[in-house]
């Protein structure tokens, strides 16, 4: 088994990284083979709205993409893998912007013909629902505040998913991230181990 790691914050040693490496070591112990990528490290254009990527080649696993960056090496080892871990802090309310750049050009996995007006894409090579992902957002507002500060980064990030037709196993959101005291970080730690064990085990029984 082979689950991938995206860590959104530009902070690769921050909180909200140590999250993200604890979920992988958690399918580490049950045996998963991992990787990370620290996207802000990574080569990454913006996406130009051509289309290019989705609009041609349906029978191409990645649509071609006209940048010449990271991104396509990515998207080979993105499908390669089993199940994901996408990490990110909350800025402005919204994930960052190495994150969504990430998630823009993973439009590259899907596929519109022209006469589909209307209608979203639909996956270049389906997961079948077999693969599974885990989400892990940082705030430095409270817990209470997940609503409005964790919700809206969740649904950026499982929308992709949705089209791509991998289903979600855990979400956690950790507030108060900037103040957080050592003993309940320790917690969280804990949690996102068992989290990585439960994502290995989901993929397990799909």
């Amino acid at each position: 088994m082979y689950i991938i790691g995206f860590m959104g914050s530009p902070r690769t040693s921050g909180k909200c990284s140590k999250l993200l490496q604890g979920v992988l070591d958690g399918a580490a112990s049950k045996g998963a083979q991992t990787k990370r990528y620290d996207l802000v490290d990574c080569n990454i254009m913006h996406c130009k709205g051509c289309g290019a990527c989705y609009k041609f080649r349906p029978e191409l696993a990645i649509g071609k993409c006209p940048l010449k960056d990271d991104m396509a090496a990515i998207l080979v080892d993105y499908l390669s893998a089993d199940g994901y871990v996408f990490a990110t802090p909350v800025y402005d309310g919204y994930v960052t912007s190495v994150m969504k750049k990430f998630l823009e050009r993973k439009i590259a996995l899907t596929y519109k013909p022209k006469e589909d007006i209307g209608k979203i894409c639909t996956p270049r090579a389906t997961a079948d629902f077999k693969k599974r992902a885990t989400h892990i957002v940082t705030g430095d507002a409270f817990d209470e505040y997940r609503e409005v500060m964790g919700d809206p980064c969740f649904e950026a990030l499982e929308a992709h998913l949705y089209m791509e037709q991998v289903m979600s196993v855990d979400k956690m959101y950790m507030g108060n991230a900037e103040h957080i005291a050592p003993d309940d970080f320790a917690v969280r730690l804990q949690e996102a181990l068992r989290m990585g064990v439960r994502l290995v085990e989901e993929i397990e029984k799909a």
